[in-house]
C-alpha cells in the first residue's frame, strides 16, 4: 500500500499530498527520472567562479598521537573526502585514503598504530568501519553492511578492542558490540536493548556510560557493567531534557552539561543527585565540552551570540587555567585532545581567516599552526567583514542574523539597492555563525548581499528560545520567515525602492525556501530549496527509521499533530506560489527522500516557475566536488537571472 492511502487510513492525511512516493534512497527513484533531472552544463564563467571558490580550502579537527608528532584528519581537496597524515607542524601532507567514496577518520588506538576510517558509498549515510596502519596501506573492514549505519564508538586503553553501535538488529535501534583487534574479523554483540544507543564515556574493561537519545536533544544516561550485562539507570530518565554527561576525575562524580536548571546550558559536577556549578552563571549557552583521558584538564566553549569562546579548567580543582589570547577569532572551537592530556587541538576561523588547525602544548605553552590553509588567487583579506545585527517579530523578539556586504552595498550612492540572499540553516536546531565561508564569498563577490538568520528554534540562545518551535508551537515561530524579508524590504530601501530578496538553505533550510515561496509567497523573489521537506507527514513517514523517532520529537507526531503538520507543510500552500523556485535533491538521502523533492516540483510546477537537479551519485547534499560545483553554480545562476 502506498504510504499517503496508508496516512488516510489512520486519518492523517487531510489533503493528499502533491505526489504519494515510498521510502527513500536511489531504489526509490527510477533511472529514467534521474536521467530526466540530471544537472545541465553551466556557463564557463559560472563553473570559473565557482573552482575559484573551492580552491580555497583548510582541513581542520582531526586526531593527534599522544607525543604530538602525527595529525591525522579528513580533507576533501582531491574533491571527496579523505584521510591525511602530517608528520609535524606544517609538513606536506600525506594521502592515506583514495577511491570516489567519501572516507573521513574515525578514531586512533591508543598505541597509536592503528586508524579507524568511516567510509560511505554516495551519500548514503550508511557508512561502514575500516582499519588502517598509521603508515598508511589497505584498509580492511570491521563491518560495512547494506541500509546499516555502522558508527565508531572508541579503542580500549590496551588496544585490545575497537567498540562501535550498528542498526543492524533492527533498523530504528542500535545495538553495541566490541571487535577484537587482535583476531580480526571477530564481532561480540554486548548491548541490543531497543533504543538508539551509543557509548558516552568507558572506565576500565568492564564499565560503559551509555547514553540513550529520546529526543532530537533530549538524552538518558545508564550505567553497564558488560561482564554482568546489568544496566543501572544515572540520569535523565524520563526527563526529556539535555545532558551531556562524563566521568570527571573524582571516580564517585560526574561532568554533566545541561540546561535542566536553568534557561542556558550550564557545566556542573555532579555526584550522587546533586548539582554544583562548575561554569559561572552566563546567560550564555556552554555550547561542548571535554575532558582528556589523563583526567588533567576540562575545556568548555561559551557560545556568544554565535561566536564561541574557549576555556580551560584544572579537572581536579576546577580552576581556571591560561590559554593563549584567542580573542582576534570569531571561532575558537576545541577539537581533539590527546589522551595524556598534554596537547589539544583548536580550531580558529575568522571571516577573512580560513579554519586553521592549531596545536596548544600544555607543556611548552605554545599554540602551534599545523595547517596551511591554501587560497590560490584569491586574497581572503578581501573578504566581507561579517557583523551581527537584527531584525524585530511581529510579537517583539529581537532575532539576530549574520551579514556579509559587498563593499559597494556599504555607503556610496547607487542606482537601486544591492540585491539580497537570505540563507536559514539546517538543523533546526543549529545555528548561523560568523567566521570564514569562500561560498558565502562568493555570492558577495556577485553582488549579493548575504544575510543568515538565527530565527527562534535555533540553539545558541537558551532552552526557552531553542524549543519554542518544537511541534505545534512552530506554528507561531514559524513566521519569523516572513519577518526578515519585511525588515529588509522596509529597512533597506534606496529611496522608495526595496531589494530584491533570495531566500536558500539546505535540509530545514530547504524546508524554510519552500515554505517562504508557498506560504509567504511574494515575500521573496526567488528561492533555491536544498535536501529541503515539501511535506511534513511523508517526511516523517519515509525518512530512515533511525531518525523518524527523533523527528517527530521535534515536528510532531503523525497522528496526534495531523492538523499542525498540514499547516506546516508548503504542499499545502502551493496555489500560493507565483515566483521562481528551484529545488536540488540528492537520490540516495536516507535523512530527506528525494520523493520529496519530486512532490514539490511536480506540484510547484503547475503553478509557477520551477526547477528541479536530481544528482545520482549524492545523498542529503553534495559532497563530490563536481557536484557541489553544480549545486552551488545553478544556485548563483538561478539568483543573477532572478534577482538582478
Amino acid at each position: 500500500m502506498k504510504t499517503a492511502l496508508c496516512l488516510l487510513a489512520l486519518g492523517v492525511l487531510t489533503t493528499a499530498p502533491a505526489r504519494a512516493y515510498e521510502g527513500h534512497g536511489s531504489g526509490s527513484v527510477n533511472a529514467e527520472t534521474l536521467k530526466k533531472f540530471a544537472p545541465a552544463a553551466l556557463a564557463h564563467d559560472i563553473t570559473r567562479r565557482v573552482q575559484a571558490a573551492f580552491d580555497v580550502r583548510s582541513p581542520a579537527g582531526g586526531l593527534l598521537t599522544s607525543d604530538g608528532h602525527k595529525l591525522f584528519f579528513s580533507w576533501n581537496v582531491t574533491g571527496i573526502w579523505q584521510v591525511w597524515r602530517l608528520d609535524g607542524p606544517r609538513q606536506f601532507p600525506v594521502q592515506l585514503t583514495g577511491g570516489e567514496d567519501p572516507t573521513t577518520v574515525a578514531g586512533l588506538t591508543v598505541d597509536d598504530k592503528l586508524l579507524i576510517v568511516s567510509r560511505d558509498h554516495g551519500g548514503e549515510e550508511y557508512p561502514g568501519l575500516y582499519l588502517q596502519p598509521v603508515e598508511g596501506g589497505p584498509l580492511t573492514v570491521v563491518q560495512h553492511k547494506p541500509k546499516v549505519r555502522t558508527e565508531f564508538q572508541f579503542t580500549s586503553e590496551d588496544s585490545r578492542w575497537l567498540y562501535y553501535a550498528a542498526n543492524d538488529v533492527k533498523p530504528d535501534s542500535f545495538a553495541l558490540y566490541r571487535y577484537d583487534l587482535k583476531k580480526r574479523g571477530t564481532a561480540e554483540r554486548i548491548f541490543d536493548q531497543d533504543g538508539t544507543w551509543s557509548i558516552a564515556d568507558h572506565r576500565g574493561t568492564d564499565e560503559l556510560l551509555l547514553v540513550k537519545a529520546t529526543g532530537n536533544l533530549a538524552r538518558e544516561y545508564y550505567l553497564y557493567q558488560i561482564s554482568s550485562r546489568r544496566l543501572t539507570p544515572l540520569l535523565g530518565q524520563g526527563e526529556n531534557l539535555e545532558f551531556d554527561v562524563a566521568y570527571s576525575a573524582k571516580p564517585d562524580e560526574f561532568l554533566v552539561l545541561t540546561n535542566k536548571l536553568s534557561d542556558f546550558r550550564r557545566l556542573y559536577r555532579w555526584k550522587a543527585g546533586k548539582f554544583t556549578a562548575v561554569t559561572p552563571e552566563l546567560n550564555k549557552d556552554i555550547s561542548e565540552f571535554a575532558i582528556d583521558r589523563a583526567h588533567v584538564h576540562v575545556y568548555y566553549n561559551v557560545n556568544d551570540e554565535g561566536y564561541y569562546r574557549l576555556h580551560a579548567l584544572d579537572a581536579r580543582t576546577y580552576k581556571p587555567l591560561q590559554l593563549p589570547s584567542l580573542a582576534k577569532a570569531d571561532m575558537a572551537v576545541l577539537g581533539t585532545l590527546s589522551r595524556n592530556g598534554r596537547y589539544a587541538i583548536v580550531r580558529l576561523e575568522t571571516s577573512k581567516m580560513p579554519k586553521t588547525n592549531f596545536v596548544f602544548d600544555w607543556q611548552s605553552k605554545k599554540l602551534v599552526q599545523w595547517v596551511l590553509p591554501s587560497a590560490p588567487e584569491i586574497d581572503t583579506k578581501h573578504f566581507a567583514t561579517v557583523t551581527l545585527e537584527n531584525f524585530p517579530t511581529r510579537d517583539g523578539v529581537r532575532v539576530p542574523m549574520f551579514v556579509r556586504r559587498p563593499d559597494e552595498c556599504v555607503g556610496g550612492h547607487r542606482e537601486k539597492p544591492c540585491p539580497v540572499i537570505v540563507i536559514f540553516h539546517g538543523g533546526p536546531e543549529s545555528q548561523a555563525h560568523p567566521g570564514f565561508s569562500a561560498t558565502l564569498q562568493l555570492f558577495v563577490d556577485a553582488g549579493f548581499v548575504v544575510v543568515e538568520p538565527n530565527v527562534r528554534g535555533s540553539d545558541g540562545y537558551g532552552k526557552t528560545y531553542l524549543d519554542s518551535d518544537n511541534g505545534p508551537r512552530r506554528l507561531s515561530v514559524v513566521t519569523d520567515i516572513e519577518d526578515c524579508s519585511t525588515q529588509i524590504k522596509s529597512h533597506w530601501k534606496l529611496g522608495a525602492t526595496s531589494p530584491k530578496i533570495g531566500v536558500m538553505g539546505w535540509s530545514y533550510g530547504g524546508y524554510s525556501t519552500l515554505y517562504a515561496m508557498t506560504r509567504f509567497a511574494g515575500d521573496y523573489d526567488a528561492g533555491v530549496a536544498l535536501v529541503g521537506m515539501g511535506d511534513l507527514r511523508t517526511f516523517l513517514a519515509n525518512t530512515a527509521p533511525y531518525r523518524r523517532k527523533l523527528r517527530a520529537a521535534e515536528y510532531g507526531d503523525l497522528e496526534k499533530d495531523a492538523e499542525a503538520l498540514k499547516q506546516l507543510s508548503p504542499v499545502t500552500y502551493l496555489d500560493r506560489i507565483r515566483d521562481p523556485l528551484l529545488i536540488i535533491q540528492g537520490a540516495n538521502d536516507p535523512r530527506v527522500p528525494a520523493g520529496e523533492a519530486l512532490q514539490m516540483y511536480e506540484a510547484a510546477s503547475r503553478h509557477g516557475q520551477a526547477e528541479l537537479i536530481l544528482f545520482a551519485d549524492e545523498g542529503h547534499g553534495a559532497s563530490k566536488r563536481e557536484n557541489r560545483v553544480f549545486e552551488i553554480g545553478h544556485t548563483l545562476r538561478f539568483f543573477e537571472k532572478y534577482l538582478k
